[in-house]
């Protein structure tokens, strides 16, 4: 059930944070210091959702639990809605720049990230989310609650489709793509500013077709989500969130793969956009972090299957109404 493995996944998150912070530190600063407010919303969505699945069921008044069901609704919606805009932001860079300390500085505002086409790229996050969720309910419920996931499978699978399709034709045809032409040396001591960056490079298109292999990642992600709306519309729900999480990996992959080696492209002095190479900690820091993931990385991935295999099962309506305090 949700409240069971909310936490678990929430903590992946702030896992990715942490990482950020520890392996590419300018990213860090400049991401969340230039996206405070936004990224302040997420927290504080993401703090209605516990809150919610603990409090829901603690008062028997269907006001109050009208009240946790908004909560979770919130909390389920900004963020991937949220990050979805900073998808869209990532892709067509952000108003920043070094000093000569290398100290970053955001040139912009909040509402500037809310431009069409990272509005578009929320839409995406949400309808994805919606549509992966909806798998994943059809594949642990039965009865009406299974139908009305398959319905919404159903409709959220070519939204889903034709929202990214627009999307990448949107970002292939509409921005320009950096292109960086010369860096100090990809072992160099990290220094964002001793390289050179053409602000238009031959593009987005051209970009993947220098790198063919880089193609295998959009077909994955436009073959899984087409597959799994196909399964999801029939009995084969696991597979069907089989084929959804792929086409998910896919879509990731296909951003990361745009956007190398960029990690934040600079819109407003493009030498100053921070790459995989010139952004990155030191090698003491970075072999520490690497023996660290060697050691715990397996631990947590064990604790999480140990978890899920605790907590599997359809969930039902005589399985909810035998515990309504924590499932209803």
């Amino acid at each position: 059930d949700l409240g069971g493995t909310w936490e678990g996944n929430q903590v992946w998150l702030v896992l990715l944070g942490g990482a950020i912070f520890a392996i590419w530190p300018a990213v860090y600063a400049t991401l969340f210091s230039g996206l405070y407010i936004a990224m302040m919303l997420v927290l504080f969505s993401l703090f209605l959702r516990p809150a919610g699945f603990d409090y829901r069921s603690k008062i028997d008044c269907p006001k109050w639990r009208n009240a946790w069901d908004w909560a979770l609704f919130l909390g389920g919606t900004l963020p991937p809605i949220l990050l979805g805009v900073l998808v869209g932001n990532l892709l067509i860079g952000l108003p920043f720049h070094l000093d000569e300390d290398l100290r970053p500085s955001y040139d912009g505002s909040f509402l500037a990230l809310l431009g069409p086409f990272q509005l578009l790229c929320g839409v995406i996050g949400v309808v994805l989310t919606s549509f992966h969720g909806g798998i994943f309910i059809k594949w642990r419920t039965d009865g009406a609650v299974r139908e009305r996931a398959r319905k919404a499978v159903s409709i959220l699978g070519p939204i889903l489709i034709a929202l990214v399709a627009l999307a990448a034709l949107w970002l292939v045809f509409g921005f320009d793509r950096p292109e960086l032409t010369s860096i100090a040396g990809k072992g160099a001591p990290s220094n964002p500013m001793n390289k050179v960056v053409l602000a238009k490079g031959p593009g987005w298109l051209a970009h993947f077709m220098e790198n063919p292999w880089m193609l295998a990642a959009p077909s994955i992600a436009v073959l899984g989500f087409l597959s799994a709306w196909i399964a999801g519309r029939g009995r084969g729900a696991a597979f069907a969130f089989v084929l959804s999480s792929l086409g998910i990996v896919g879509a990731l992959l296909t951003v990361g793969f745009g956007l190398f080696p960029f990690l934040l492209i600079s819109t407003v002095d493009p030498r100053s956009s921070l790459t995989l190479w010139d952004a990155t900690s030191s090698h003491m820091v970075l072999n520490i972090a690497f023996w660290i993931t060697i050691v715990f990385l397996p631990i947590v991935l064990l604790y999480t299957q140990w978890v899920y295999r605790k907590l599997w099962g359809t969930v039902s309506t005589d399985s909810v109404m035998k515990d309504t305090h924590t499932l209803y």
